[in-house]
């Protein structure tokens, strides 16, 4: 993984803040989602979502992110300034797996697999079938209007 961006990046991403930033120049190999304690855990929500990408077709572009050592076998990258998980990778293995929701275009990396089905919540299923509302709906365009995003847009 190199400081560079790669040619030609296919897909762009980074953290919630902006400070570590990514590009990809390669489609990945495969996108899943883990159920699995562990990804739960170091996602903080009930599944995450991984795209499985060659490290020659990766590199961070901006900054450098912090490491926890989950296992004996892999270590999940995170931004250090603003806690967002990056990516799950094995010591020393040919691959990195980033985090679809850190991609700019999350709906570019849609999941095929899943794995750790041991862990998934029943009701993970029936998520698409709950009472929905868009954020406008849900906080109203005077409240809307009022929020001031600290977040660094999607694209660079």
């Amino acid at each position: 993984m190199t400081a560079e961006a790669p040619a030609k990046p296919v897909l762009t991403g980074g953290c919630q803040c902006g400070a570590v930033r990514f590009a990809v120049s390669a489609a990945p190999n495969r996108v899943s989602i883990c159920h699995c304690r562990m990804c739960q855990k170091a996602s903080g929500a009930p599944f995450a979502s991984f795209a499985d990408i060659n490290k020659t077709d990766f590199a961070w572009t901006r900054g450098k992110p912090a490491a926890f050592k989950s296992s004996s076998i892999a270590e999940r990258d995170f931004c250090a300034a603003c806690g967002t998980p990056l990516s799950f990778r094995r010591i020393d293995g040919p691959r990195i797996e980033i985090m679809t929701g850190a991609f700019d275009r999350p709906d570019r990396v849609i999941p095929t697999q899943q794995f750790g089905t041991e862990s998934r919540h029943g009701w993970v299923v029936g998520i698409a079938n709950l009472p929905s509302q868009t954020t406008m709906q849900n906080y109203g365009p005077e409240k809307m209007a009022s929020i001031v995003s600290h977040q660094h847009p999607d694209h660079d």
